[in-house]
């Protein structure tokens, strides 16, 4: 009979090695951003990030023993709570901080921040859009599929994520919203839905894109996004910032002019380790790409987002042999999360697009990313762990031999 060894854990150590890899990288990073400004605070935002590394790994190891049956039926509670936590930010909030960044993102108390709710929410998202399509693939199981069901699913998707997207637009977060219509997009293109659904979507978006773009150039129409649309300040400058970062290089471009200098500074093999010739404010979060490039040029940059490629193919690989399908469109959520995430921030430090404050996964300062990512490292490595341990032949049960009794002349 087989034996449950419920602490009998099976570990994917290609991913660890490459997540300890990219933390260790980002607590490097973060060292020489915070050495050069803010001196006399190194070890303090050094403690902090190792503190929430370790606070990561330990819910990471618990996430690997978790059974899907129990992911399964702990999933609406999860996406309850992420609600609720969400709530948070709009009651308990640094005015400072709002005035600054321009959103209400970041749950405070007095002048101490202390957690980004939207970050935790990115994972019982996940978990509750994947639980929804299987609901739906079983109930539809052996039927022909029209593009009614799919409608319907989308509607069901969709349902779940109004809520998320009314509390973002309430905390003015459209860089987080852009990660969750990401996950949702691909879980949707991964769903089966039609291709005649999806091609008018896709053409609307980026016509509205393209009309947004007209509008926002056009004579006054930055002036009627503002007024009649109540398109926020800041996110106007992102845009402006975008599209001509040297013009406004002295006042609100200046991020991201001396981001893109730092990155060109550091040439092909950088300027060495702990080096930095220019001011990038904030860099040891959301610009902290600009470090890397600075101190290992080219080469540097190349190296970690190899690292990056390397560690989705090795989901995606889990994913296939896992035969499950919640925990494929898990990962598969996953993988948008971590894809769309150093796209945009690697995109936008660059100058290829916008800059909206998303974190670069594992490496950029902050605890909510960090436990956030490594929570979705624990939900890959509960994958490899329950499809290893099917795998495992039963014990205890007897070999058959084959007896050949000879008979006597």
């Amino acid at each position: 009979m087989k034996k449950n060894h419920f602490w009998d854990i099976h570990l994917d150590y290609s991913i660890i090695g490459i997540v300890l890899t990219l933390l260790m990288i980002g607590i490097l990073s973060v060292y020489v951003a915070v050495s050069h400004d803010y001196p006399q605070m190194v070890w303090s935002f050094l403690g902090q990030q190792l503190a929430w590394i370790g606070m990561g790994c330990v819910v990471c190891l618990i996430v690997t023993i978790f059974s899907t049956k129990f992911l399964w039926k702990i999933t609406p509670f999860l996406y309850l709570l992420g609600l609720i936590l969400m709530v948070l930010p709009l009651i308990f909030y640094n005015p400072n901080l709002v005035a600054s960044t321009g959103a209400k993102n970041w749950v405070a108390y007095g002048n101490i921040t202390l957690f980004q709710p939207s970050e935790f929410m990115k994972i019982p998202f996940i978990l509750m859009l994947s639980r929804s399509i299987v609901r739906f693939l079983q109930r539809n199981k052996g039927r022909e599929r029209w593009l009614r069901q799919d409608w319907l699913l989308i509607l069901e998707l969709t349902i779940y994520t109004i809520p998320v997207f009314a509390l973002l637009a309430l905390q003015q977060d459209l860089g987080t919203a852009l990660v969750f219509l990401a996950i949702f997009a691909g879980l949707v293109l991964i769903s089966g839905v039609s291709w005649k659904i999806i091609l008018p979507v896709v053409l609307f978006i980026v016509g509205g894109l393209a009309g947004f773009l007209f509008l926002f150039l056009s004579e006054g129409g930055r002036a009627f996004l503002h007024q009649q649309l109540r398109m926020p300040t800041y996110q106007i400058n992102r845009i402006l910032a975008w599209l001509n970062p040297f013009d406004y290089a002295q006042t609100t471009t200046y991020q991201q002019a001396q981001g893109q200098l730092a990155i060109a500074s550091g040439g092909v093999s950088g300027q060495g380790f702990n080096v930095s010739n220019l001011l990038v404010p904030v860099r040891e979060s959301d610009m902290i790409f600009t470090v890397i490039a600075e101190d290992f040029g080219f080469v540097g940059s190349l190296v970690l987002l190899i690292l990056y490629v390397f560690l989705i193919y090795r989901i995606l690989k889990i994913t296939l042999q896992s035969n499950n399908q919640f925990y494929t469109y898990i990962s598969i959520g996953f993988i948008m999360m971590l894809v769309f995430h150093i796209f945009e921030n690697v995109g936008a430090v660059t100058g290829l697009l916008p800059l909206t404050g998303i974190p670069l996964p594992f490496i950029s300062q902050g605890g909510s990313s960090i436990i956030s990512n490594l929570i979705g490292i624990g939900l890959v490595l509960s994958i490899y762990n329950h499809s290893s341990k099917k795998k495992e032949p039963e014990e205890g049960v007897p070999i058959r031999k084959k007896v050949v009794l000879k008979r006597e002349q």
